[in-house]
């Protein structure tokens, strides 16, 4: 399936990433000149006569309103062509559905859950074999590679505990072994970090998260840094069918002109936060890199986290990330359940263990929140 590199340069979005996002879409419909791009709530579209096609024939192959988002995700990573799904996780069974039987591939350890169970409960029942390493360690990585690795999975910085890795060198190591480098950017978004930029060849996103940015929405997305990549990934989008619906085409898109400046606010919430949370007296540790939105920390006791969870009221106690909203989130029973538990003990996901997602709430009441909880 052939696959052109998307974005048109000539529709003036401008060079500043904020100023990238807030034009995102506009222009597109050169028909109607619409600011915000319809949604074609449509699943098939006519032709004018035999042989001949608008360029459109149907929606799970191609859909304007998921072409417009797309173009936008391709341009802002840096990337070939950017392919959306209707979840991260169908996301990701696109990207793993590039290899076969007997190949190998090699993940970070520290990564969500879900990640662990389509692997180990999904697609090794077709041959594929996974195992996990540090990766913010670049001689273990290199050390872990086999001749039948394949491509190496990870997230910088890694869910829950917020370890980063060295993008770039870890990329160059699997260069020179020919094995693929895919990053998880669900957590920093192309605003604070582009991975394809250090040399990586697949970037994944769960686009329910940042990119959406409102909790209203399901929606993956897989970015190529390359024509064949990209070509793979268009096949595979259209043969199996795990399509972005229109409508939530159009969220995502209206989601992500406010991108920069949210994360701007939930940075600046978040670095008040993690020192806050370092001097209470019932907090044994914090997890904060210095970037993103995202803190993890651990109280002395689990019947502290277990009365945080049950008396926020500002802060939300549910799974998922990087809406505007608070979110509380206990990985052991929840984004986590699924790794194994000497894994989980060894990361250090315990019963004392929280997640927190901040939002652009103002931070003394989000202070104060955690302050009564606790």
């Amino acid at each position: 399936m052939s696959v052109q590199k998307p974005f048109d340069s000539a529709r003036g979005s401008g060079k500043e990433f904020s100023t990238r996002v807030v034009q995102s879409g506009v222009r597109f419909d050169k028909s109607t000149g619409a600011i915000s791009i319809p949604i074609y709530q449509t699943a098939t579209f006519s032709h004018p006569a035999l042989g001949v096609s608008t360029g459109y024939d149907y929606t799970r192959t191609g859909n304007p309103t998921r072409q417009a988002v797309e173009e936008v995700l391709a341009d802002l990573e840096g990337g070939f062509a950017a392919f959306c799904f209707a979840s991260g996780l169908a996301a990701l069974t696109a990207v793993f559905m590039l290899f076969k039987s007997g190949d190998h591939l090699l993940l970070g350890e520290d990564l969500y859950g879900g990640t662990y169970r389509l692997l180990n409960s999904v697609f090794a029942r077709f041959g594929i074999v996974a195992s996990y390493v540090d990766t913010t360690d670049p001689a273990l990585v290199e050390a872990s590679l086999k001749d039948n690795t394949k491509a190496l999975l990870f997230e910088s910085p890694s869910n829950p505990m917020l370890k980063l890795s060295d993008i770039k060198s870890i990329a160059d190591i699997c260069k020179k072994r020919g094995v693929l480098t895919v990053v998880d950017n669900t957590l920093l978004t192309p605003y604070l970090q582009r991975p394809l930029e250090l040399g990586c060849d697949i970037v994944v996103h769960s686009a329910t998260k940042y990119l959406g940015g409102h909790s209203d929405l399901l929606a993956g997305v897989v970015v190529a840094g390359n024509e064949n990549i990209a070509r793979e990934v268009a096949f595979i989008q259209n043969a199996c069918g795990p399509v972005l619906a229109p409508n939530e085409c159009w969220l995502l898109l209206r989601g992500l002109k406010t991108l920069s400046i949210r994360l701007d606010r939930q940075q600046h919430n978040s670095v008040i936060m993690a020192n806050w949370l370092k001097e209470h007296p019932k907090v044994e540790e914090v997890y904060y890199p210095g970037i993103g939105a995202m803190i993890s920390f651990r109280l002395k006791s689990a019947e502290s986290a277990a009365q945080v969870l049950e008396k926020v009221r500002i802060i939300s106690f549910a799974e998922s990330l990087g809406g505007v909203e608070s979110l509380i989130t206990y990985p052991l029973l929840q984004t986590h359940s699924e790794v194994p538990e000497e894994t989980r003990l060894r990361l250090g996901i315990d019963d004392r263990l929280l997640r927190l997602s901040v939002g652009i709430e103002h931070i003394s009441d989000l202070c104060a929140d955690l302050s009564q909880a606790l």
